[in-house]
């Protein structure tokens, strides 16, 4: 009695649903049609464009859950965090595991740091730039000093101090004194660089 009462208040149901959530739900009950008939050895083995079209059909339709059979909603759910973990590595290459953890969390996602380590996309190179792409990128603005000692001919002892830039191996500036202190060179760096 149960039963015949709960199949009349899902006929009268459906007819106030939209038409597109129908189709929704039909397209889920046939993929799973197709899948069982695929079963080998008692075990339903599901492909990874399986996993797809559920997931694309739970962004769409998020009541479809209700009509899932083989599949457990809370594992399309999950499939579904999956994609969207892969999806911010890829978009977001200089993030790491804490940060897409914090960005879900945000989004009201409960998942461990862990987890989402586990499903970003491997890279082979480091995330960030290497010492020597840094240099390149701001080889113009480079430079380089040096403050040596020049001996004289009377044993004096002379100091230089040379401002090179790098990219062009230019000098950009040079002065010489017999006692140097820090005020001397900090007012020799301003008149290099202005």
């Amino acid at each position: 009695m149960f039963g015949l009462f709960c199949f009349l208040l899902t006929v009268l149901a459906s007819s106030f649903k939209s038409k597109s959530r129908l189709e929704a739900e039909n397209a889920a009950l046939r993929h799973q049609l197709i899948v069982l008939r695929r079963k080998v050895h008692g075990r339903v083995r599901l492909t990874n464009n399986d996993r797809w079209f559920f997931v694309q059909l739970y962004r769409w339709y998020p009541a479809i859950l209700r009509a899932l059979v083989i599949i457990e909603p809370e594992t399309v759910v999950h499939w579904h965090l999956r994609a969207l973990i892969r999806q911010m590595s890829i978009e977001n290459p200089l993030w790491g595991a804490p940060r897409i953890h914090g960005e879900l969390l945000k989004l009201g996602y409960e998942v461990a740091q862990s987890s989402v380590a586990k499903y970003m996309v491997k890279r082979r190179g480091p995330p960030n730039q290497g010492w020597a792409t840094f240099l390149l990128n701001h080889l113009p603005e480079v430079a380089a000093m040096d403050l040596f000692v020049v001996p004289t001919i009377g044993f004096d002892l002379l100091y230089a101090f040379v401002i090179i830039r790098l990219d062009r191996r230019q000098l950009i500036w040079i002065n010489v004194t017999a006692n140097p202190t820090a005020e001397w060179i900090a007012r020799q760096l301003t008149e290099a660089f202005p």
